[in-house]
């Protein structure tokens, strides 16, 4: 391998296993958060069934001396879809934390308000939280308890709160392990039980700040509680003008669903991906024994087109196994994990190059590419490049990450950049054809030629239109254990893009690339030029000409035109590389 490019694949290398050392490690959240002056901190979003638990400790919340007066904390809230959480869309310029947890009525919402005075922390529900399960740490979940200890000694020794709003009364059972002031209150409504629950906030201090640390577990133990579930960090002084608040503070999570360690709308994803894996893999053997079988010129492109097939292919397979890992540990396995991002960042580079090579027509139409062809080129890799390393950075890091929502943007951005890229050497094809149409003697030749380019604009116009915006409406349309859906509409769009661009311009001889067919003449000309097609790539498209006693555009004259054959090839060759010149 040559220096030129030895270096750039070593680089390439070093950035994915880069991404994979600082990646999150998937359900099992791990984040650091420091020097950081957002005012909300999105820490997770998770579907839960019945059986899921959320486990959270907040661990080394650095305070400045003489700061105890401010407010921090968490808010927890309920949708049941991925889209706009109505409490921050209401609460950008004013902190949640400060309003009485009664009066949120834009669904059920759980408040931790620490108090860093008396080393508390206080949590408070909302009216329309009806169930909720509530303890001190993950060891107090029956679920993960022993099964030989049963569900009322679970209950007993770490339950902290247990509230049904359809008993008229309501008992919290005493135990040691219980917070102080978390005393039952019969018959009370579940904001104002609530509202007397207390976790421990434990304190450790050195020479310049203090350290506070919590932690707790919520239980989904019925179907009412069933739901969207996303965690929120909140620093009350960052909304003060002219006041910047430095936060510094570890969080771990841990999600799971009955062992599955993938949130609701995800455990199907694992089978999904296979079965498209599958179905990509079977479609590329079959466009191999179209190509093997196929006696009509083959092109360079055909063989282009097979390839990203394959890799589609493996990309999937890749990312099916690395899902499943993620399923049943909670965390991938870095070398599939690998596998995976090399096989995306190929995947996504052969595609861009093989729509962008048909819409100039390279070796269809023509086997050198001009200087804008080019120059496009230039452009639009290292754009996709750039894009899926953004998406492998978001799909690696935590929602809480500084970094996210600007890798996010710049994945967005650079996405709607290739997309509208992508377009130009179709439309500059398209505009050729038309010119060309009614000058260069080939009329029904370039007719059919334009009529196909126009037909692949509109391909890749809805192919561009559903997976970057139907789908997104798709996600946050429907119910959070339907959130696979999207990928599974994003995926078959993407099969049936191939599919029809493969059908488009298979190897067959009446493709309007190659020649031209009798249907496309008049009737009255059935004895009209017949076009013979040369298999040579420099005499691609260059036709002989015989004249079977047919009335000619000029038949009034009496005149006929009867040329060689070595003139009419040299003529043609002279008039093919003009048009090129002028490409």
């Amino acid at each position: 391998m040559s220096r030129r490019w030895s270096g750039p694949l070593r680089s390439a290398a070093a950035l994915i296993i880069a991404l994979l050392v600082s990646a999150a490690v998937a359900r099992r959240h791990h984040l650091e958060v420091r020097d950081d002056f957002r005012r909300y901190i999105l820490l997770s979003t998770f579907g839960f069934y019945a059986g899921g638990v959320l486990d959270v400790r907040v661990s080394h919340f650095r305070v400045d001396p003489g700061t105890e007066e401010n407010m921090f904390g968490l808010s927890l809230d309920k949708t049941m879809s991925d889209s706009m959480n109505p409490y921050l869309d209401s609460h950008q310029d004013k902190c949640i934390l400060t309003e009485p947890v009664a009066v949120q009525s834009n669904g059920p919402i759980v408040f931790f308000k620490m108090d860093l005075k008396q080393n508390v922390v206080h949590v408070s529900c909302s009216k329309d939280w009806q169930n909720i399960h509530l303890y001190k740490d993950r060891s107090g979940v029956p679920a993960l308890r022993s099964k030989r200890q049963s569900f009322a000694e679970a209950s007993d020794s770490k339950m902290v709160y247990m509230q049904r709003r359809r008993r008229a009364a309501y008992h919290v059972p005493e135990s040691d392990d219980f917070a102080p002031g978390a005393a039952a209150i019969d018959g009370g409504s579940a904001a104002t039980v609530c509202s007397k629950l207390t976790l421990p906030l434990e304190v450790k201090a050195d020479d310049m700040f203090k350290y506070y640390s919590f932690n707790f577990a919520i239980y989904v133990a019925t179907k009412q509680e069933e739901g969207l579930y996303n965690l929120y960090f909140h620093s009350c002084p960052n909304y003060a003008p002219n006041s910047l608040y430095e936060l510094n503070f570890n969080v771990d999570i841990e999600e799971k669903n009955s062992g599955n360690y993938l949130s609701a709308g995800e455990m199907p994803l694992p089978a999904l991906y296979f079965m498209m894996s599958v179905l990509f893999f079977l479609s590329g053997l079959f466009w191999v024994f179209i190509l093997r079988k196929s006696k009509h010129p083959l092109f360079k492109i055909h063989y282009l087109m097979g390839v990203l097939v394959f890799l589609k292919s493996l990309s999937l397979m890749f990312h099916a196994i690395n899902f499943h890992f993620i399923e049943v540990q909670g965390e991938h396995v870095e070398a599939w994990a690998i596998l995976y991002y090399i096989t995306h960042l190929l995947k996504g580079a052969v595609l861009i190059i093989t729509i962008v090579l048909i819409g100039t027509g390279w070796t269809f139409i023509k086997h050198i590419l001009a200087d804008k062809d080019k120059k496009l080129f230039m452009i639009v890799i290292p754009l996709q490049v750039l894009a899926n390393v953004a998406e492998i950075i978001i799909a690696e890091s935590d929602e809480g990450d500084k970094e996210y929502g600007t890798w996010r943007n710049i994945f967005m951005l650079v996405d709607l950049l290739c997309c509208g890229a992508i377009l130009f050497p179709v439309v500059w094809s398209i505009r050729h054809l038309q010119e060309a149409a009614g000058t260069d003697g080939k009329a029904a030749i370039n007719l059919r030629k334009l009529k196909l380019f126009r037909q692949f604009y509109i391909m890749i116009v809805c192919y561009i239109y559903f997976t970057r915006i139907i789908v997104i409406l798709l996600k946050i349309t429907v119910a959070f254990q339907y959130a696979w859906l999207d990928e599974m509409f994003k995926e078959m769009a993407t099969y049936v893009f191939f599919v029809l661009t493969g059908y488009k311009f298979r190897p067959v001889s009446q493709h309007p690339y190659f020649s031209l067919h009798g249907e496309d003449l008049d009737d009255d000309d059935d004895d009209g030029e017949v076009e013979i097609l040369t298999q040579s790539g420099l005499s691609e498209g260059i036709s002989k000409i015989t004249n079977r006693s047919q009335p000619s555009a000029n038949a009034a004259s009496g005149t006929t035109m009867v040329e060689s054959h070595e003139e009419e090839r040299e003529n043609l060759i002279s008039k093919r590389e003009s048009s090129h010149e002028y490409d």
